[in-house]
C-alpha cells in the first residue's frame, strides 16, 4: 500500500498529540519512507475571543508559542534534528512537568538533542515561525473547520483522530496504525464519525 502525502498537526500541551506524533517519530525511525508535514496549531487561539487579538500578536501568549515556534525553526533549518526534539518536547511536558514556557525549559531540550540553543533563538527572533504558526492557525480554522490536535490532512480531507493507546518497541505497529489512518482520511471520507462510547479501564 502507497501512503499518500498528509500532514499531521501538533501542540506540545495535548496528551492525544503526543501518542499520535510518538507512533509517527517511532515508525519514521524505524525507516517508514511517509511523506509528512508536522503543523504547528497553537491551541491557545481557540480560546480566544473573535475580537480580541490573536494570540501571535499578544506578548503575554509568547510563552505559550515558544515550542512551537522553536521545533519550526529546528525543522525547517536543522531538520535532521527534529524528531529528537519533537519528542523530546513530548516526554518533557507529559513525563517532567515541563511547560516549555521559557527559554530556561526549552534551550536545555535544543542542547540535548545537539543544537545550539542561540543559533535556534535567533531563528525564533526573524518572527517567520510565528507567522506560520498565524497562518495555518487561520487556514485550517477557515477552510478545514479544525478545532484541535492531532488533525490529518491528506488532499481536501481533514479528521481529527483520538488514539488512546501509546507505541510499545513494536515499529512495525505504528508503520501500520499510521498507514492505516492515512488511507481511512483519504479513501473513506463517508465516515464522519466513528467514537467508543465507553473506554476499557
Amino acid at each position: 500500500m502507497t501512503t499518500p502525502a498528509f500532514a499531521l498537526n501538533y501542540d506540545y500541551r495535548c496528551p492525544f498529540a503526543r501518542i499520535m506524533h510518538e507512533h509517527l517519530v517511532l515508525a519514521l525511525r524505524s525507516g517508514a519512507a511517509f511523506d509528512v508535514t508536522f503543523e504547528p496549531f497553537t491551541l491557545s487561539q481557540g480560546h480566544v475571543a473573535p475580537d480580541a487579538t490573536p494570540v501571535w500578536d499578544d506578548p503575554s501568549y509568547d510563552g505559550d508559542l515558544l515550542a512551537l515556534e522553536t521545533s519550526v525553526a529546528v525543522r525547517d533549518a536543522f531538520p535532521d534534528h527534529f524528531l529528537d526534539l519533537h519528542a523530546a518536547f513530548f516526554t518533557a511536558r507529559h513525563e517532567e512537568g515541563n511547560s516549555l514556557r521559557s527559554r530556561s525549559q526549552v534551550d536545555p531540550i535544543v542542547t540535548a538533542v545537539g543544537l545550539d540553543p542561540e543559533a535556534v533563538a535567533e531563528l525564533v527572533a526573524t518572527g517567520a515561525a510565528r507567522r506560520e504558526i498565524a497562518e495555518i492557525w487561520t487556514k485550517r480554522t477557515s477552510i478545514d473547520q479544525v478545532f484541535g490536535v492531532p488533525t490529518f490532512f491528506v488532499a481536501d480531507q481533514a479528521v481529527f483522530v483520538r488514539y488512546m493507546e501509546r507505541p510499545t518497541e513494536d515499529a512495525a505497529a505504528s508503520v501500520t496504525l499510521i498507514e492505516r489512518l492515512v488511507d481511512m482520511v483519504a479513501n473513506q471520507p463517508a465516515i464522519n464519525e466513528f467514537k467508543h462510547t465507553t473506554l476499557p479501564r
